[in-house]
């Protein structure tokens, strides 16, 4: 369902999928400079010690989730600019794409690269050696993982939305709101292989998620209840 967002509202607009394509490019920046610092911190450690080893895997995360909003900020301005100049081009004086489309586009382009990456690992995984679940360990892995990488997808989708609202408002508690809920779904997954403690607040915060970037894209519950009776 999450990789439909590119083909149903995405994939017939060549502007749109430039947007995407970098806001995948942004995001895949910010993953290379965190694993780079996460890497080089593991390696100037001592890989004896266990407690260490733990508190730099929780530095890495909480850093790589700080970065990937630092470049969602770079990737605003970007996109700012670059609005300023498709209305200078544009004989009507307008630009051809809004800011909260843009801002759409945008966060599905680090959802989609984002899960891309999840499926990647989990695909490593697959391979082997060993069982899933052998040594009693639950079985569910794959699919708590799949379910996991379609929330991060949307999470970022509406992450975007309110992100860049918060920027072009000025609203710094909507940016701050965004940079807690992402702290806290990645740091659920130190629950695991406790999985209802990361599944559960994940989809509890994408719910919360989505109706709050549907309220600020101009969305009312109005719209949703001629949505579900078919009212048009």
């Amino acid at each position: 369902p999450a990789f439909g967002l590119f083909i149903f509202t995405i994939a017939r607009d060549p502007l749109r999928i430039i947007i995407l394509i970098a806001g995948a490019f942004f995001w895949l920046v910010s993953l290379l400079l965190s694993s780079l610092i996460w890497f080089i911190a593991v390696k100037a450690s001592d890989p004896q010690d266990e407690r260490l080893q733990k508190g730099l895997l929780i530095f890495g995360v909480m850093f790589s989730v700080l970065l990937q909003e630092a470049f969602r900020f770079l990737y605003y301005k970007l996109l700012r600019k670059a609005i300023e100049g498709l209305v200078a081009l544009s004989e009507d004086g307008c630009s051809p794409i809004s800011i909260q489309q843009m801002a759409y586009v945008a966060g599905v382009g680090f959802g989609l690269m984002s899960g891309a990456f999840s499926m990647i690992n989990l695909l490593a995984d697959a391979l082997g050696p060993g069982t899933v679940g052998i040594h009693g360990d639950s079985q569910l892995y794959f699919l708590t993982s799949a379910f996991m990488t379609m929330v991060l997808i949307f999470l970022h989708t509406f992450w975007g939305i309110l992100f860049f609202h918060g920027c072009e408002h000025r609203r710094w508690w909507e940016i701050a709101a965004v940079v807690i809920m992402h702290l806290a779904v990645s740091g659920s997954s130190f629950c695991n292989p406790l999985y209802v403690g990361s599944l559960v607040p994940s989809y509890l915060l994408m719910v919360a998620a989505a109706a709050w970037a549907y309220l600020l894209s101009g969305g009312s519950a109005q719209n949703v209840r001629r949505f579900l009776l078919c009212k048009c």
